[in-house]
């Protein structure tokens, strides 16, 4: 007999199980509202991987794809297709986002430049201290290492 097998019987005498005890012998547990961050973590990747889909395709202002993107047009068109409406600005997704530190960061969070409390540019966090992002006139979407520390972060769930 296995010690999967064992589990009710385990239970039943000692009458709960700690977490550990259920993940020891490979069972699963409940915890509330985890299942609403793993639904965001999962909607997120999608929308990092959608973003790191359009490496190359050139960067112009108001485009929100498919084939051409500004920043925050970038952002919208991924999480439109991971199954989340964002609003159409950089600053109207910040507002829209859950605002987060940078110690909490992961990858499919959004990262919003700033000046003051102006913010001027949206991209993907892909981890490693790096976006994707559509970043300028003449330029096309890329991954590009963070080079400001004047950023916020933000969730979207």
């Amino acid at each position: 007999m296995s010690a999967l097998d064992r589990v009710p019987s385990l239970m039943a005498r000692a009458g709960t199980a700690s977490a550990l005890t259920i993940a020891a012998v490979g069972g699963s547990i409940v915890v509330p509202g985890a299942a609403s961050d793993a639904s965001a973590a999962t909607m997120a990747t999608k929308a990092l991987r959608i973003a790191a889909s359009k490496k190359g395709s050139p960067y112009q202002w108001g485009a929100t794809g498919p084939y051409r993107f500004d920043c925050s047009g970038l952002t919208l068109y991924s999480f439109k297709r991971a199954g989340k409406k964002l609003p159409r600005t950089a600053a109207q997704q910040y507002n829209k986002a859950r605002h987060i530190s940078s110690g909490s960061r992961r990858a499919g969070d959004l990262v919003f430049f700033h000046s003051g409390s102006y913010v001027y540019h949206v991209g993907i966090y892909a981890g490693g201290g790096k976006i994707w992002h559509a970043p300028k006139t003449g330029a096309v979407v890329r991954l590009e290492k963070i080079w400001t520390r004047s950023v916020w972060y933000g969730r979207i769930s």
